[in-house]
């Protein structure tokens, strides 16, 4: 175990400050049990602690952080198949607030992220992580693997496809 710069433990402590929400919206919207996804959060920063513990080096904290997310979320698709919504409201999922207004804005709001997830993932991870989650096309392209190119081609077809879907659900 190598010994920790009090830079390193700012740096790590910055990271969770800035990114856990961000890291929780990406998971949420790929995992449906919000349980899952925070346990995924969870392990996601202790996966990355355990690495600057190793004394490895890293380059971007953030992109780090989403490629290990995205990969539990991987490891996650392989061990089961996703939830549906209507499992989750029989197993208690409560909307919060009972205003009718905020009620249908989340209605629809889940109706639209279950339009979006019927994009092919490859387009699907690459329009969250450009559009929910604020990165950059060069973050998104160090946290996939890819090309910038590659990246914003995914984007832009991820994006015509969205289109094309919400259209055909009456969603203009």
């Amino acid at each position: 175990m190598n010994d920790i710069s009090e830079a390193q433990k700012n740096q790590f402590l910055k990271a969770y400050d800035d990114l856990h929400d961000a890291l929780f919206r990406y998971i949420v919207l790929k995992i449906s049990p919000r349980d899952k996804a925070v346990d995924l959060v969870q392990e996601t920063f202790t996966r990355a602690w355990e690495y600057i513990v190793r004394g490895e080096e890293i380059g971007n904290i953030k992109s780090l952080l989403y490629r290990i997310a995205h990969n539990l979320v991987i490891d996650e698709y392989r061990k089961k198949k996703e939830t549906s919504l209507d499992s989750l409201m029989e197993d208690g999922f409560d909307y919060g607030e009972n205003s009718h207004a905020t009620l249908e804005a989340k209605i629809d709001g889940e109706a639209v992220i279950k339009i979006a997830r019927t994009l092919d993932e490859k387009y699907r991870d690459a329009v969250i992580m450009r559009y929910v989650d604020e990165l950059s096309v060069g973050e998104i392209a160090a946290i996939l693997g890819e090309s910038e190119n590659n990246v914003s081609v995914r984007i832009h077809r991820g994006i015509q496809k969205l289109k094309e879907l919400l259209r055909d659900a009456n969603y203009e």
